[in-house]
C-alpha cells in the first residue's frame, strides 16, 4: 500500500490540452481501449475523439435536441445517449452504426447506465426506472421499477447485482433480479459513483456523501464537511483512491479519498459540467459550458499504485502537452471544430 505523504496543493490554470467542441459539453466517457473518448453536447451531437491526437473522428447525430445523459458499456461496444425529451439513441462503439431508431424511454430528461455485461440498459426518468434489452432494444419483461420521486441518476454496482437510484429526495438501492428495494437512504442526490470494488457508494449534491454497501450507513459524514460545490458530476479514478469534482469559482478539485485532503485545483474559464479520469488514472478530462474539453495531468503522487512511472511520463508526453492549438478535423472529413489557444480554460 502506498504511504500517504503530505504534498502541497497543486494549483493549475494551464491544461495539457484543450479541444474545442461545437456545443456545450454535457457528458464525457473514455473507452476501455484508452485511445478514444466520447462526448455528448447540447447541440444534439455525440462525438468520438482520438485521445492521442485530439482529433474528432466521428459525429453521431441524435434527434436534433440537446443531449443530456450518456452511457458507455464496459467493453466499449455500446454507446447510448438521451435527449431533453427522454428519447434514447444507441450506436455501436467501434463503427458508430445506429443500433436502433430513437425510442422514447421517458417523457423528460433521463439518466442511463449499461449493466456490466452489456446485456441491459437502465434508464431513469420521471419517477420510473426501466431496463431495456440491448439485443432487441425492447423493454425487459417485468423490468420496470416505480420510485417515489423524480429520478436523477441510475448506476449499476460493479457486480451488476444492485442498481442505485438517486431521486430528488432519496436514494434507493434495488436488487436487479428481484427489483426489490434493499435500502432507502433519506438524502437528495443528483449523481452517484460506485467504488471499483463495490464496497462504497458516493452520492453527490451540494456535498458528497459516502455509504458503506454492507450496512448502508454513512461513512463518517463529518469528514466531508467544508467540501461544498455543485457535485452533480463527479468521478473516481480506477483504483478508487482519488475523487474529482466541480466546485465553486469554475474549479475542479482533486480529493484524496482516504482523508479527503485536496490534491490539486484546476482553474477553468467557465463552469465545468462533467469530469472523468483516463482509464489508467493519469489524466483528468473536463468538459465545460464554454464548449471546451480540457485534459489535465494528474499529479504523479496521486496515480494508482500499479501505474509504471516511466511509462506514464512517456504517454503524457505523447499527448502533446501544452495548451496548444488542436486541429480537430479528421483526415478526409468535412467536419471540423476550431482549435483553441486558451490557457485558462477548459466533458457520464
Amino acid at each position: 500500500m502506498k504511504e500517504e505523504v503530505e504534498h502541497p496543493i497543486i494549483r493549475n490554470s494551464t491544461p495539457d490540452r484543450v479541444l474545442a467542441n461545437r456545443g456545450e459539453v454535457v457528458e464525457v466517457a473514455v473507452f476501455p481501449d484508452r485511445r478514444r473518448m466520447a462526448t455528448n453536447s447540447k447541440d444534439g451531437m455525440l462525438r468520438l475523439w482520438d485521445l492521442k491526437s485530439g482529433v474528432m473522428v466521428k459525429e453521431l447525430e441524435g434527434r436534433g435536441e440537446a443531449m443530456r445523459g450518456m452511457a458507455l458499456s464496459r467493453n466499449g461496444e455500446l454507446i447510448a445517449s438521451s435527449d431533453e425529451s427522454g428519447y434514447v439513441n444507441a450506436w455501436h462503439g467501434d463503427t458508430g452504426r445506429a443500433l436502433t431508431q430513437a425510442f422514447r424511454a421517458h417523457t423528460s430528461v433521463c439518466s442511463l447506465d449499461f449493466s456490466p455485461d452489456g446485456a441491459t440498459l437502465a434508464t431513469g426518468g420521471n419517477s420510473t426506472v426501466i431496463l431495456w434489452s440491448t439485443e432487441t432494444w425492447k423493454l425487459h419483461a417485468d423490468r420496470q421499477m416505480s420510485c417515489d420521486y423524480q429520478v436523477n441518476c441510475v448506476r449499476y454496482s460493479p457486480s451488476g447485482e444492485l442498481l442505485a437510484i438517486a431521486t430528488i429526495r432519496t436514494i434507493d438501492i434495488r436488487n436487479v433480479a428481484t427489483r426489490q428495494r434493499i435500502a432507502h437512504l433519506g438524502v437528495q442526490s443528483v449523481s452517484l459513483v460506485w467504488m471499483p470494488d463495490g464496497a462504497r457508494l458516493l452520492s453527490g449534491g451540494t456535498i458528497i456523501q459516502e455509504w458503506d454497501s454492507s450496512t448502508w450507513n454513512p461513512v463518517d459524514p463529518n469528514i466531508w464537511k467544508g467540501q461544498t460545490g455543485d457535485h452533480w458530476r463527479f468521478a473516481v479514478n480506477c483504483d478508487g483512491t482519488v475523487v474529482a469534482s466541480p466546485t465553486t469559482h469554475n474549479h475542479v478539485r482533486l480529493w484524496r479519498l482516504s482523508d479527503r485532503r485536496t490534491i490539486a485545483i484546476f482553474q477553468h474559464s467557465d463552469s465545468p459540467s462533467c469530469v472523468t479520469f483516463s482509464v489508467d488514472g493519469k489524466r483528468l478530462i473536463v468538459g465545460s459550458q464554454d464548449r471546451k474539453i480540457s485534459v489535465w495531468a494528474v499529479p504523479e503522487h496521486a496515480w494508482p499504485e500499479d501505474v509504471p512511472k516511466d511509462e506514464a511520463k512517456t504517454q503524457i508526453q505523447d499527448c502533446d502537452t501544452g495548451a496548444q492549438d488542436c486541429d480537430t478535423r479528421a483526415p478526409g472529413s468535412d467536419t471540423e471544430a476550431q482549435g483553441s489557444k486558451t490557457k485558462a480554460c477548459f466533458y457520464h
